[in-house]
């Protein structure tokens, strides 16, 4: 267990804590604000956001999309250099954060900002950036990594570096009361497959870890039993706090990591439009029936730790059909219904770009091949 592990955001959690903001970025920056479709106009956000930089130059870029692309981020890239912004703030959820990341980097750079996704540009700078969360889902408010789509050739890469990891993150669980009820599950499930691609992998006997993981999944177990109840401010400041703890590294660190049902769940997204989270519940039963035998016991693990099961010769196929039933309890489809060709043309479709982004040999042991992802989606795709 070797690891270097250190998290700078500095976490303003609670009510009321976006004003705050107007402390944590010097008077003297000029501010490009990010923001999505608009919600945060009508849910009290921009107000609170207007009155903490009321002492401050700053502009908006607005309309980021789900899922952002380079080509309407390019526009934001522009705008950065044109004006001299030297501070970034991205309200919203894990695409806007994502896009925030994107710009900060592409904005220090003279070429095309897809040259960092591709690998032809090691990032050297980037400007500064804060965020103030509105959905919990990605933890990129509090973590290095982005994922970023170019509509034109339906690629959708990640790409970390340190130097956009956020300065600041404002987590005020005020925020979801407005948020629609498939976002909010959305967020439920895509912590859940974060927790366990970090965690549903070697069994190396890392205590805290392992028992964090473990801790995190029965959080959100019990939200999702306790759904009815969302309107809570407990439940929503639970959410809040427990999707940023899946994925700020802590739970990675010296840990073997997974991120195939990441990785394929990306193609869905790109090629058929699928909500993020979506695209995960999709992947991630039929691949772990595939790999059963290799994750057999970290799997038992779970069953008996997180869901509460008796050990059994049947504990690895309950543990999954748990986790398969969590989604369907949540109303999630477990099964990809999206493509509008056969179902064998779809399969080669999410294949070709797989390998076209080089995502051959996937999994915390790269035993995940493309024939073997191609019997994944077998199962996966109706």
């Amino acid at each position: 267990m070797n690891f270097s592990y250190v998290n700078p955001t500095k976490i303003q959690f609670g009510q009321g804590q976006i004003a705050s903001i107007k402390d944590l970025i010097t008077q003297s920056s000029k501010v490009l604000v990010m923001y999505g479709g608009g919600s945060i106009k009508k849910n009290g956000v921009y107000q609170q956001l207007s009155d903490a930089l009321s002492g401050h130059q700053w502009i908006e870029f607005s309309g980021v999309e789900p899922n952002p692309t380079a080509e309407q981020l390019e526009q934001a890239v522009i705008m950065c250099k044109t004006e001299d912004i030297d501070f970034i703030v991205a309200v919203g959820g894990g695409s806007v954060i994502d896009g925030a990341k994107y710009v900060a980097a592409a904005a220090c750079y003279e070429g095309d900002g897809w040259d960092i996704l591709i690998g032809q540009h090691a990032i050297q700078k980037a400007i500064p950036l804060g965020a103030i969360l509105t959905l919990p889902a990605t933890g990129s408010e509090s973590n290095s990594g982005a994922v970023i789509t170019k509509a034109s050739t339906k690629d959708k890469l990640p790409f970390m570096h340190p130097l956009v990891q956020p300065k600041f993150a404002v987590m005020d669980p005020d925020v979801m009361k407005t948020l629609p009820e498939r976002q909010l599950i959305n967020g439920l499930v895509d912590a859940w497959v974060h927790v366990c691609e970090q965690y549903l992998t070697t069994a190396a006997g890392n205590m805290v870890q392992d028992g964090y993981a473990e801790t995190l999944l029965k959080n959100l177990l019990a939200l999702g039993k306790d759904y009815a109840n969302r309107d809570n401010d407990q439940w929503r400041a639970n959410l809040m706090w427990t999707a940023n703890q899946a994925l700020n590294g802590l739970i990675g660190a010296g840990a073997a990591q997974d991120w195939a049902t990441h990785m394929i769940g990306h193609e869905l997204t790109a090629l058929y439009h699928v909500d993020h989270a979506r695209s995960l519940a999709i992947v991630q039963p039929s691949l772990l029936r595939n790999q059963a035998a290799n994750k057999a016991q970290k799997l038992k693990q779970m069953g008996m730790n997180v869901f509460g099961l008796a050990d059994s010769e049947t504990l690895v196929a309950d543990t999954i059909n748990a986790i398969e039933a969590f989604y369907v309890s949540l109303n999630v489809p477990v099964q990809l219904t999206e493509h509008t060709n056969a179902k064998s043309e779809a399969i080669e479709d999410i294949i070709k770009q797989l390998e076209k982004h080089g995502m051959v040999a996937l999994g915390e042991s790269q035993a995940i091949t493309l024939d073997v992802t191609r019997a994944i989606l077998e199962e996966a795709v109706a």
